[in-house]
């Protein structure tokens, strides 16, 4: 028996839908949650098998991507763009939370960010490192201008 879960998620700033089938193809479970760290962090845990998840690449993809990636098997931020069966049919949140699980079953979906956490730190000790020498041109400035005036 395969314990493998897809779980199709579609995320907005108040909440999360979440749709998740089993390998046949069965919707098993859909929640509606808040879309907080700890509330998706406990839904997460309280699963078990191996988890797949998906959501579309959009404002909260690098946080939820850092959030779950350790606490998930196979994780794909998919480009919504990109997933025409998303458009066809009726529209909901549910409705797109079901469509990504089962396309995410199928292999259907193609992952379009894989974590930058690294390149997200070296952008940030750059801008820091930018911002001190811009500081420190400041002082030695206002310190030339004292010891002339």
């Amino acid at each position: 028996m395969d314990s493998t879960k897809y779980i199709g998620m579609d995320v907005h700033k108040e909440v999360t839908s979440i749709a998740m089938m089993n390998g046949d193809g069965k919707l098993v479970m859909e929640s509606l949650i808040e879309t907080k760290a700890i509330t998706l962090l406990q839904f997460i845990q309280g699963l078990r098998g191996a988890l797949h998840v998906t959501f579309e690449e959009g404002t909260w993809a690098a946080w939820l991507y850092d959030l779950l990636k350790p606490h998930v098997t196979k994780l794909v931020v998919c480009d919504p763009r990109k997933n025409a069966l998303l458009n066809e049919g009726n529209k909901s949140d549910k409705i797109d939370a079901r469509k990504l699980a089962d396309l995410l079953r199928g292999g259907y979906l193609r992952s379009v960010y894989h974590g930058e956490n690294g390149l997200r730190t070296l952008k940030e000790l750059s801008r820091s490192y930018l911002t001190v020498s811009k500081d420190l041109t400041r002082v030695m400035t206002c310190v030339t201008q004292i010891e002339i005036g």
